[in-house]
């Protein structure tokens, strides 16, 4: 492979932010489960790669099924629905939905406009999904309106435990979740106990639409034998002055350890120089990273555009195909150590919200590593 150094290109920040009402509504109405224990046991799961599932017919709708309606607003808590969230947060949402779906044994629905990303028969192999713009939803919401209080009831602040054991919210038709003004995940209020956790945080990375997952496919094709990082800088290295006028980070390595140089010495002992590596960054600065290419045989989605053009229409469709080739390279390296298992850029925490300190830019410790 030749060496390519190309920087990842943009795509226009006027389409993306119209495109991200229109998500929220598509993923955000993402809430409605059926019936389906005698599908899937709740006290396990194993997962096989999209490529491996075999191609089942849809599972049909019942009279008996019973539906759960997360709403329209996602990640637009209380008076702050100008500043939505991104993907990674959506889809934190939209996992929690999931599971609570699959723990009331109830289906979830969902936009239409959430099938340019996923794949909504392979979700359904685990979490049967609707659209909200099909004759099944009509019919759930026409039934409700028919059967009153015995319907519908529009819950806010209950937990999923509540909801399940009380025999007044079990038996109804439809549970609505817009009364309450927090983000979705937000409402998973054990996210950090591993065994509350019902959908591996892998689940969704791997369900998106066969036409994106079909992309991945061809330039994974092209790259051949290769090995991958993800940079993530712009959003996470911002600083702001503290009341001394002192500039302060929240992740006060991660300027530094996403810098070229300092990659390249992270990275050395899991990637041999020569080696191709493929890079998804959302750092904006041309041939930020040309300095790898003394080393490695670089490689951006930009230099696959014949492939990507005819099917991204927006930045979130470009993440989600850029993340399956990130996760099909021999070694994939990550900004942030999500696992233990994980090799990552930065040993800086991923969660801080509370701790701003001030930047390291020096190599002193690196070298003492």
């Amino acid at each position: 492979m030749a060496t390519i150094n190309k920087p990842l290109k943009p795509k226009p920040l006027t389409k993306l932010r119209s495109l991200i009402p229109t998500l929220i509504l598509c993923i955000s109405a993402i809430a409605l489960l059926c019936l389906f224990s005698s599908l899937i046991s709740t006290n396990g799961f194993s997962f096989s790669s999209p490529k491996n599932l075999p191609n089942k017919p849809r599972r049909q709708h019942t009279t008996h099924e019973k539906y759960l309606y997360w709403g329209s607003r996602i990640d637009c808590p209380g008076k702050h629905c100008e500043s939505c969230e991104g993907l990674g947060h959506q889809e934190s949402s939209l996992r929690c939905a999931l599971e609570e779906a699959m723990f009331l044994n109830r289906w979830a629905e969902s936009s239409c406009v959430m099938d340019t990303l996923y794949d909504m028969d392979l979700i359904s192999e685990t979490v049967p999904v609707i659209l909200d713009n099909s004759k099944d939803w009509y019919r759930v919401l026409s039934t409700s309106m028919r059967l009153g209080a015995r319907g519908v009831a529009h819950v806010g602040g209950i937990s999923r435990f509540d909801i399940k054991e009380n025999s007044h919210y079990s038996n109804l038709l439809l549970i609505n979740r817009t009364a309450s003004p927090l983000s979705w995940f937000m409402e998973c209020k054990d996210r950090n106990n591993r065994s509350a956790i019902m959908l591996p945080y892998s689940f969704l990375p791997t369900m998106a639409s066969q036409r994106l997952r079909d992309a991945a496919d061809k330039v994974i094709a092209l790259l051949g034998d290769y090995d991958s990082i993800h940079v993530r800088r712009g959003d996470k290295i911002k600083t702001r002055k503290d009341r001394f006028g002192v500039y302060r980070t929240l992740h006060p390595h991660l300027d530094r350890d996403t810098r070229p140089e300092f990659i390249q010495h992270r990275i050395e002992k899991w990637v041999p120089p020569g080696r191709a590596l493929f890079i998804a960054s959302n750092e904006k600065t041309p041939g930020f990273f040309s300095p790898l290419a003394v080393r490695y045989k670089l490689a951006y989605s930009s230099n696959y555009s014949g492939i990507l053009d005819p099917v991204i229409e927006n930045n979130y469709q470009l993440f989600m195909i850029e993340r399956l080739i990130l996760m099909g390279a021999k070694t994939f390296i990550k900004t942030f150590k999500e696992d233990d298992t994980d090799l990552s850029l930065t040993d800086d925490p991923k969660k801080n919200t509370k701790s701003w300190q001030l930047p390291v830019y020096n190599m002193d410790e690196v070298e003492r590593k």
